[in-house]
């Protein structure tokens, strides 16, 4: 069960070609520690390019791992991002954003969104470069784990906006079901401590945050605001644990200006 909720999860959160299969989709949707277990996978591949850190300028090695997120998951994510920020500028009831978000249209408040986004992690990717290579890679890990923690916090604690994805991830998830998730993604949290750890918590702070945002504004949670989650719970992790590294004592002497 947990094997092939892992491949479902992959299906869905990656391009691997893996966990295509309905018994896969079936098993993920019903465990959410899918999530944060998935995220090591796809943390592992996107954090390759940090390998080169020290060895290739800095700039280059998180040019790298922006071609790796998006080589690596695709644009689903980020394609709820944007219909999330055309709904955020809206003036209406949730029913009217939700109308918004279904719109193919691109708007302006979906241009600042994912422009502002993109913009975070490039400068985010861009300060974990020149951090000591293990660090910068536990850190990157962290950051992927955290954003399908995010997701898996959404899956525990939000209520269905409408039927669909949303509704088929939070179907039978309750608060409690929260424990397994953060217990999977403890040892990424321990990696480059106390790092990773904060970046543990920022994502889980960025999905309680964003549930209730949700709640407010588009009546709960659906597709769009998980595919988000995922996009803002990494670039926070990643500057999250950078910030905490540079302000340690250890970080202070690693950091190089």
């Amino acid at each position: 069960m947990a094997l092939s909720a892992l491949r479902g999860a992959l299906g869905f959160l990656s391009r691997l070609p893996v966990g295509h299969s309905e018994t896969a989709w079936d098993a993920f949707t019903a465990t959410p520690a899918a999530f944060p277990l998935a995220g090591y996978v796809v943390g592992a591949l996107v954090a390759i390019p940090f390998l080169a850190a020290g060895v290739l300028p800095a700039p280059v090695v998180a040019g790298a791992y922006l071609a790796a997120v998006v080589v690596v998951t695709g644009v689903n994510h980020a394609d709820g991002l944007a219909d999330l920020g055309d709904a955020a500028v809206v003036h209406g009831d949730p029913a009217e954003r939700r109308e918004v978000m279904r719109d193919t249209t691109v708007g302006v408040g979906a241009v600042l969104t994912l422009g502002t986004v993109l913009l975070g992690l490039g400068l985010g990717a861009l300060a974990v470069a020149r951090l000591p290579l293990l660090t910068a890679v536990a850190v990157v890990l962290a950051a992927e784990v955290g954003a399908k923690l995010a997701m898996a916090t959404l899956a525990c604690l939000g209520t269905p906006s409408h039927e669909g994805f949303g509704s088929t991830m939070l179907d039978g998830n309750e608060a409690t079901d929260l424990v397994v998730p953060l217990l999977a993604a403890g040892p990424s949290a321990l990696l480059a401590f106390p790092a990773t750890a904060v970046a543990s918590v920022a994502s889980v702070a960025v999905a309680v945050s964003l549930n209730r945002w949700a709640d407010r504004r588009l009546g709960g949670v659906g597709g769009d605001v998980f595919g988000a989650a995922n996009e803002l719970a990494r670039v926070v992790a990643l500057h999250a644990a950078v910030a905490t590294w540079a302000l340690t004592d250890w970080g202070v002497l690693a950091w190089t200006p």
